[in-house]
């Protein structure tokens, strides 16, 4: 953000203030366009009208320098809320490499190839930013890590394992939600219109940024601990003994994530409590098989990545902001 001091002018009846060049430039303003004004008790806010916003393009030359990378390139694009990603080259464009750019289409919600030849690439993002609610691409990425959770959870004691090599692939939708949410809250950081319609301050939409890759980081580890589970020869007895603490995971989760979107301090209260309670747990069991034998490493090693998971929802309900007394 670029502080700018302006004295008020009077022409005739009306006050005039000037506008910084370097803004007016920048959004492609010029003396016919339209600007939105929001005005507060003591502040105003001036944004370009929505029918003069420029669009984003950005154009890749390739072949790319050997230290680059083409779909790390246009993921980080997307991310910085680029509209049009264009790759130009002077010669065919190998097979190869196009199979990897549609590879990363996947992964990016509302970025399709919009045009294609030999020598050029054109992808475009297809949604309408002021369609998309913050709140709701968080709950989702929850909800589908959840679910995750609880299959893998139900790993513990079923004979079929076999569904815990689908977890990555799920994994996959929460990557993508994980992108949109991050290219959405830039943008709104650098347009105020966005911020204003999600109602949302600054220091939300840095706690979004925050509990989006806490949630990003638990599909991750979700995923860990069901290739754990899967190859791990942990017996029947040890395994129903971490099952019966971490089966009642989802009220604690589904709790953080009320909290943090209403958002609702007295639930984050809650749900802070109840992790507390899961560690507690969780610790017991270590209490209770040390005080019989020997704790096999695999128990430990499950119990820890369990502890680690419920972190992170846990985290995002202390995200909440405390209750103060004015």
């Amino acid at each position: 953000m670029t502080k700018f001091i302006r004295r008020l002018q009077r022409i005739g009846s009306s006050i005039l203030v000037s506008l910084p060049k370097e803004w007016v430039d920048a959004n492609g303003l010029d003396k016919k366009s339209q600007v939105e004004l929001e005005t507060w008790e003591d502040s105003i806010s001036i944004s370009a009208n929505k029918e003069t916003r420029l669009t984003k393009e950005l154009v890749i030359s390739y072949p790319l320098p050997k230290e680059e990378n083409i779909v790390a390139d246009i993921t980080g694009a997307y991310l910085l809320g680029y509209d049009v990603i264009q790759i130009n080259s002077k010669s065919i464009i190998p097979g190869e490499d196009r199979e990897k750019i549609r590879n990363s289409m996947r992964r990016l919600v509302g970025m399709e190839i919009i045009e294609e030849d030999a020598s050029k690439i054109n992808m475009q993002f297809l949604l309408d930013a002021t369609t998309l609610n913050p709140e709701k691409i968080l709950k989702r990425m929850s909800s589908i890590a959840l679910g995750m959770y609880d299959d893998a959870s139900n790993g513990l004691l079923s004979d079929d394992k076999s569904n815990l090599q689908t977890l990555a692939k799920r994994d996959v939708e929460v990557n993508r939600q994980y992108f949109l949410l991050v290219r959405l809250i830039r943008s709104t950081l650098v347009d105020k219109r966005l911020a204003s319609a999600f109602n949302l301050e600054n220091i939300d939409v840095l706690d979004y940024r925050v509990a989006a890759n806490l949630l990003e980081n638990a599909g991750d580890s979700i995923v860990e601990i069901a290739n754990f589970i899967y190859n791990s020869s942990l017996s029947k007895e040890h395994s129903k003994k971490i099952y019966d603490v971490v089966k009642e995971f989802s009220k604690l989760a589904e709790k953080s994530i009320d909290a943090f979107t209403k958002p609702d301090r007295l639930l984050a209260i809650e749900a802070i409590s109840l992790h507390k309670k899961f560690e507690e747990k969780l610790s017991l069991l270590r209490i209770t098989l040390g005080n019989k034998n020997q704790i096999p490493i695999d128990f430990l090693d499950l119990v820890y990545m369990f502890e680690r998971i419920a972190q992170s929802w846990a985290d995002v309900a202390d995200l909440v902001k405390p209750i103060y007394n004015e």
